[in-house]
């Protein structure tokens, strides 16, 4: 079965449309290291805890935008419910439009190169912030992603296994990983190589 990693829709958007490249994350609890399960997976948009306090002012308009990837058999939230920050209910269906391969991993550990790296996320600092100072003795994890838009966009039903601590999904149909790189092969090299100036001076984890 195809194999997806959950980050909240307005991420997956962001990602779809080359805005964002990164997605940051911590170890395990007893070790500094962090064992990616997949290298090549779908994009999976969650509405779990996404709020607009914690998206760059720049971008929250974007925040209605990422409502098109739910599907509400009772209606779709409103806009300005979701611009409140109020707590949404998740969507009956998701669509699953992108598919990303790890492109390279590092580590920082310093806020400084967090908010270096800010316009390759679109998530606000102080919320990156927070993701570098939980578990604050170990390093955060910076991945590279290349992600690249499937064809045509494919709706999966939101299972109720699909908990919201979970961060790799299997799907229960048929995805084939085809489809268009969202920047060229010049313009992400140029990122990639931004990235890696600003990440860190350690070399990078092989993937």
């Amino acid at each position: 079965m195809p194999i997806a990693f959950k980050e909240w829709a307005v991420t997956v958007r962001a990602l779809a449309e080359g805005e964002q490249l990164l997605t940051l994350r911590k170890g395990a609890p007893q070790g500094h290291e962090l064992a990616l399960e997949h290298e090549r997976f779908f994009l999976y948009p969650t509405f779990d805890h996404q709020r607009a306090d914690l998206v760059r002012e720049s971008h929250r308009p974007e925040l209605a935008r990422a409502l098109e990837e739910g599907v509400w058999s009772d209606g779709e939230p409103t806009a300005q419910t979701m611009l409140r920050g109020v707590e949404i209910a998740q969507p009956d269906r998701v669509r699953i439009r992108a598919w990303a391969e790890v492109a390279a991993q590092y580590t920082i550990t310093d806020r400084r190169s967090l908010d270096a790296l800010s316009p390759f996320y679109v998530w606000s600092t102080e919320y990156a912030a927070k993701r570098l100072d939980w578990r604050r003795r170990q390093p955060l994890h910076v991945i590279l992603l290349r992600t690249y838009r499937i064809p045509r966009p494919v709706t999966v039903k939101v299972r109720d296994e699909f908990d919201a601590s979970l961060n790799w999904l299997e799907l229960t149909r048929e995805l084939p990983f085809e489809g268009t790189p969202v920047l060229s092969d010049e313009e992400f090299e140029r990122a990639s190589e931004e990235i890696a100036a600003i990440a860190c001076d350690r070399q990078p984890l092989l993937v």
